[in-house]
């Protein structure tokens, strides 16, 4: 019996569930740590600041997707439900990540990064629950590290700023996000690791 070969629709989108299962935001800072760990290990100082980094940036939130199904509060909520228990858990990632910071401390370097993806958060929430503007928090998951990086390595990596195309025909393609969210959610880091530089400055 010959099977029947998949519809061009259905590869679209199994090809587009890929692209943004694999660029969910904790697997982009977990490729922004590994990176910055291989090239300016001096960032985190220690190997105790690098794990701390990767439980607080990586493991807190991505626990929000098998912890979603049995939440009771965010159980049966689907997609939404996850999405607002993802944010939260994010959140409790990043205040934690900050007040470890202090109370170490950690290099000034690293302190912005958990500075610029406080920020985000707090902005994230900010436009979606208070202003109901629905900006991705995918993209800003994605381009964070990227900016990042090229804060932190130089323009010789925005090259890794052509990843943002396939995110966003992803996120297109399954009807995640419209244009105007996309890029509002691909502005929100950009403005959070400026802001984390300027109080970093002005903290030393």
């Amino acid at each position: 019996m010959q099977n029947n070969p998949k519809k061009p629709g259905q590869t679209k989108r199994l090809l587009a569930l890929i692209i943004r299962v694999a660029t969910i935001p904790p697997v982009m800072a977990m490729l922004l740590l590994l990176i910055l760990y291989f090239t300016r290990f001096e960032i985190f100082g220690n190997h105790l600041n690098l794990i701390l980094a990767v439980v607080f940036l990586v493991i807190l939130p991505v626990m929000a997707y098998p912890l979603q199904p049995v939440v009771p509060y965010f159980k049966g909520k689907g997609r939404e439900g996850q999405r607002n228990l993802a944010m939260l858990m994010a959140s409790a990632g990043y205040v934690l990540g900050l007040i470890t910071a202090l109370l170490m401390p950690v290099p000034s370097d690293l302190l912005i990064i958990y500075l610029t993806y406080l920020i985000s958060g707090v902005i994230m929430v900010v436009l979606n629950k208070v202003f109901k503007i629905k900006a991705s928090g995918h993209a800003c998951g994605v381009a964070g590290p990227i900016f990042s990086l090229i804060f932190f390595l130089g323009p010789w990596v925005a090259f890794g700023a052509l990843l943002l195309a396939p995110v966003f025909w992803a996120s297109l393609s399954m009807k995640r996000h419209d244009k105007s969210e996309l890029i509002i959610g691909t502005t929100v880091p950009t403005c959070a690791l400026l802001l984390a530089v300027l109080l970093v400055i002005g903290l030393g």
